[in-house]
């Protein structure tokens, strides 16, 4: 009998004392000064809508703490019922960004229009997208100032919010939905095939790929880098596991890659189990996920009735290349596969979990060829061609960090503006703040359409 795992969980009933900076961001001034309470709630209204509060809305806010002050309640319990009137307020929970004022128009004339949005809604888009949170004092005070709509201001502030610890948020939510690690957290590979698979090593591998994305923006590297870094961030345990004995401690520290096989993402661990099977890799999952996120070609879904690999006709014990190569012998298959399947062979060596291996029953064939014709044998020369054709991934990461950006898709109507963002990023030597930059200083991102006007006949 042993214990497989322990969990431990609580405190169930802590009792919270608010730090004294978190106090000091709410009492701006000395609470038994008049009017201190109404400095009060205008200043956290301003954080609270990302942009100035007019009088009429510090008013209603304020009748809040008025009704708790006729009852004879505190200071702090009058404030707690302003604070709750901003955070249930539409104000607070949606990016609201206003249409201009109302134009009459003429019928003809009638319908939706583009403008520019103004400072704050600027700020707020964002802070949004490189932190997923609202606009810190520096970037509102950048607003009140029009800074945001000058190159260089706009610069300054990406280049402070890119060395900020909340872009650790970006990390989480841009990379987890983009390079897929989030899957990890459900995926269950086969025990008895895997059973050095553990809770500790998934946090492992996540953690790697959280750090190696981490470093590319603090350190304002080539987002190529993506493709074949020849370092990385492992701990003692996700090190052993790669075969990097000098590693020693449960702390991430970076470590060199020169002389393995590991370059870039697709030599990470999480990467790698992300796109297999529990129980066996998959060329199609792993070559899938090359074409659609690195180099924005994705495959077109399989036609309806395509019957299924016949095992029947093929060797028990034949390696899976020849299962691979059976299937592509299907006219209807072939166009697919054979963009798929040759990157998913040149990974083959890395199992189910991205652990190195040399045979799979038999020795493993990593070789491939590209549709192009270029050649390749084994993950680092993979991502050496991939490397060298860098403009296809730079307008794929352009696109996606984008659509990111935006929150919606990218339309017909918005290649011109990627042509841009991929010309800056190339002509910024590549670097993550160039492409965020470019993205920030976009039409699609400094723009909005505006919904109809309502139709009025001209005005006599």
């Amino acid at each position: 009998m042993g214990v497989q795992s322990l969990e431990i969980g609580g405190p169930q009933n802590p009792e919270i004392h608010p730090s004294a900076a978190s106090l000091k961001k709410v009492f701006i001034c000395d609470a038994k000064v008049p009017g201190c309470d109404r400095r009060i709630v205008s200043h956290l209204a301003r954080l609270a809508y990302r942009r100035p509060v007019t009088t009429q809305e510090v008013d209603t806010l304020m009748a809040q703490a008025t009704r708790a002050r006729a009852r004879g309640d505190s200071l702090n319990e009058q404030l707690v019922l302003a604070i709750e009137a901003m955070l249930v307020s539409p104000k607070f929970l949606f990016r609201i960004e206003q249409d201009p004022a109302p134009r009459t128009r003429t019928v003809a004339a009638a319908g939706a229009g583009n403008y520019r949005l103004n400072d704050y809604e600027l700020a707020a888009r964002l802070s949004y997208f490189l932190w997923s949170s609202m606009p810190d004092e520096a970037l509102l005070r950048a607003a009140d100032q029009g800074l945001l709509r000058q190159k260089v201001g706009l610069n300054t502030e990406i280049r402070r919010m890119l060395k900020d610890p909340k872009m650790d948020r970006f990390v989480e939510n841009f990379g987890g939905q983009w390079l897929q690690i989030r899957e990890l957290e459900s995926h269950r590979p086969d025990f008895y095939k895997f059973p050095m698979f553990d809770e500790y090593l998934r946090m492992s591998m996540v953690k790697e790929t959280q750090l190696f994305f981490g470093d590319i923006i603090a350190e304002d590297r080539s987002v190529l880098g993506f493709l074949n870094a020849d370092y990385t961030f492992v701990n003692e345990y996700l090190g052993q596991y790669y075969g990097l004995r000098d590693v020693k401690g449960p702390d991430f520290r970076k470590v060199s890659l020169a002389g393995t096989t590991r370059r870039g993402l697709l030599g990470q661990a999480a990467v790698l189990t992300a796109t297999s099977y529990p129980n066996r890799t998959s060329v199609v999952l792993r070559g899938k996920w090359v074409l659609e996120n690195l180099l924005n070609a994705p495959p077109p879904p399989p036609p309806p009735n395509v019957p299924n690999l016949d095992d029947a006709k093929i060797a028990a014990d034949a390696p899976l290349r020849e299962r691979m190569e059976a299937h592509r012998n299907n006219p209807i298959c072939s166009s697919c596969h054979s963009r798929m399947d040759p990157i998913g062979f040149g990974l083959e060596n890395f199992d189910a979990i991205g652990n190195w291996r040399d045979k799979d029953g038999k020795t493993i064939d990593a070789s491939g060829k590209l549709p192009d014709g270029r050649t390749f044998s084994g993950p680092v020369e993979l991502t050496k061609l991939l490397h060298d054709d860098g403009d296809a991934f730079a307008r794929c990461l352009a696109e996606k960090l984008s659509i990111y950006a935006l929150g919606r898709g990218l339309e017909p109507y918005d290649k011109p503006a990627v042509d841009k963002i991929v010309t800056e990023l190339k002509a910024g030597q590549y670097r993550f703040s160039a492409l965020v930059t470019a993205i920030a200083d976009s039409l699609p991102f400094q723009m909005r359409k505006a919904l109809p006007a309502t139709t009025v006949s001209k005005a006599h």
